[in-house]
């Protein structure tokens, strides 16, 4: 949450699901467990209020995910990437 003024009005603004993109300014857009991130440079949109989305998205609800896929799912979708691989995260498994 930030205090930020845009057309003259100061407002208070909650960026969930989104990160700040001011002009210049570097942010990081991470991609699921079995992805890469995206470092990128933002435009300073103030029709957007200076924000950019994050996040890789979702194909499915976290209780469905959990109910869908097994800790083998979850090491054979993540083979390769560092990142835990217990029923504690089944539901940010790069399937879900």
């Amino acid at each position: 949450m930030a205090q930020e003024t845009y057309d003259g009005v100061d407002l208070v603004v909650t960026r969930k699901g989104a990160i700040r993109a001011g002009a210049g300014e570097y942010g990081l857009i991470p991609g699921s467990m079995g992805t890469g991130s995206y470092v990128v440079l933002g435009l300073g949109n103030g029709a957007s209020y200076c924000s950019a989305s994050h996040g890789a998205g979702r194909r499915m609800s976290r209780s469905k995910a959990k109910r869908t896929f097994t800790v083998a799912d979850l090491e054979a979708q993540t083979t390769g990437v560092e990142c835990r691989k217990d029923a504690g995260v089944i539901d940010e498994i790069p399937g879900a």
